[in-house]
């Protein structure tokens, strides 16, 4: 599987776990089957595992937004997008920008690729100083 097609099933299946009483177990296997990929695997257990480091170094780079407040797809995308920039090593922060700005294209609103670049643009800033 293409990492695309991974992030965009991490995303689906991370989406179905945020406020729900599913496990990541049962999202994974209701997105997935029987069809096993490594990096999905590492980009959904990953977040999930990190999600409350993530929402802390998320929440100091939304301006006039709360966490909570996110469209449900935005706060997703901009989890694993986060996850990917801060524990994990192997892409180019412009490359894991751009992914999340593909998934947002596709799977959010007009608004949201821009919103998502905004908000990433501020936290690879912040690391790369």
């Amino acid at each position: 599987m293409k990492r695309h097609e991974a992030r965009e099933k991490a995303l689906q299946t991370l989406f179905q776990v945020d406020g729900t009483e599913l496990t990541i177990t049962e999202a994974s296997e209701h997105v997935m089957g029987l069809e096993r990929d490594n990096f999905y695997e590492l980009l959904v257990e990953g977040t999930h595992a990190n999600l409350a480091a993530i929402d802390e170094k998320l929440k100091g780079h939304l301006e006039n937004w709360s966490l909570e407040r996110l469209p449900k797809v935005e706060r997703t995308i901009l989890r694993m997008a986060v996850f990917e920039l801060a524990f994990m090593e192997d892409a180019p922060a412009s490359v894991i920008m751009n992914e999340a700005i593909e998934l947002s294209k596709t799977f959010g609103d007009d608004k949201s690729s821009r919103f998502v670049n905004g908000v990433l643009s501020k936290f690879t800033d912040e690391l790369a100083n």
